[in-house]
C-alpha cells in the first residue's frame, strides 16, 4: 500500500526512511509538512511569493540534513520551524525594512457563502496581519508559533531557541500590543462587547 500524508509513521520515521533511499517517505513528508510551512513563512512575511521561496529553500534544507539527522535531538517540525523562521528574518534583514503592501498577498479561498462575511473575514486578516507586522520581529513569531500555528511554549522555546519564561513574555507583550493596535478598529471588523 503506498505511503499518503495520512500515513502513521511519524515525521522522523519518515525522514529515516528517506534517508535509505525511499522516494514514498519524501513525498509523504513534502505533503504533510510544506504546507504549514508555507503557511508560517507567510504570516511572517507577509508575502505568499516570498513565502513559497522560503518553504521551498526550508525543505530542500530537510532533505539535505536527512543522512545526518539525529534522532531524538529535536522534532523535525520544531527544526524545520526554527529553519523557516531564520530564512524569513534573514529575508526581512536583506529587504532593510521594505515590506509588501498587503493589497499584494492573495488571500486564500475562502468557504464562506456570502459576500459580506468574505469582505469581512478579508477586513479582519489584513487588519490582524497589519498588526502583527507592527510587532519587533520576536514578538511577532511567537505570537504566530503560539496563537496561530497552536505550539506549545516548549516548542516555541526550541524553534526561537530561547527560554520558555521568554516565550511567555513575548507572547504576552505580543498580545498587548495587538490589543491595543486593533482596538480603535473593534467596531469596524464587527467585533462589538455584548
Amino acid at each position: 500500500m503506498p505511503l499518503d500524508a495520512s500515513s502513521d509513521l511519524s515525521d522522523e520515521d519518515l525522514l529515516d526512511a528517506f534517508a535509505r533511499g525511499d522516494r514514498a517517505a519524501a513525498r509523504v513528508l513534502t505533503l504533510r509538512l510544506t504546507p504549514r510551512v508555507l503557511a508560517h513563512a507567510g504570516r511572517l512575511l507577509g508575502s505568499r511569493a516570498e513565502a513559497e521561496e522560503v518553504a521551498q529553500e526550508a525543505m530542500l534544507r530537510l532533505w539535505r540534513q536527512a543522512p545526518d539527522w539525529r534522532a531524538g535531538e529535536a522534532r523535525v517540525t520544531t527544526w524545520l520551524y526554527r529553519v523557516a523562521a531564520n530564512l524569513c528574518i534573514d529575508r526581512q534583514r536583506r529587504a532593510r525594512g521594505g515590506t509588501v503592501a498587503l493589497d499584494a498577498v492573495p488571500e486564500p479561498p475562502d468557504p464562506a457563502p456570502d459576500a459580506p462575511a468574505r469582505m469581512q473575514d478579508r477586513a479582519r486578516a489584513e487588519a490582524l496581519q497589519a498588526a502583527l507586522a507592527q510587532l519587533p520581529v520576536r514578538q511577532r513569531q511567537a505570537v504566530v508559533l503560539r496563537h496561530i500555528e497552536g505550539c506549545a511554549n516548549l516548542e516555541i522555546a526550541e524553534i526561537m531557541d530561547t527560554t520558555i519564561e521568554a516565550v511567555e513574555s513575548l507572547t504576552t507583550r505580543g498580545r498587548r500590543a495587538l490589543t491595543r493596535a486593533l482596538a480603535a478598529r473593534k467596531e469596524e471588523l464587527g467585533y462589538v462587547d455584548e
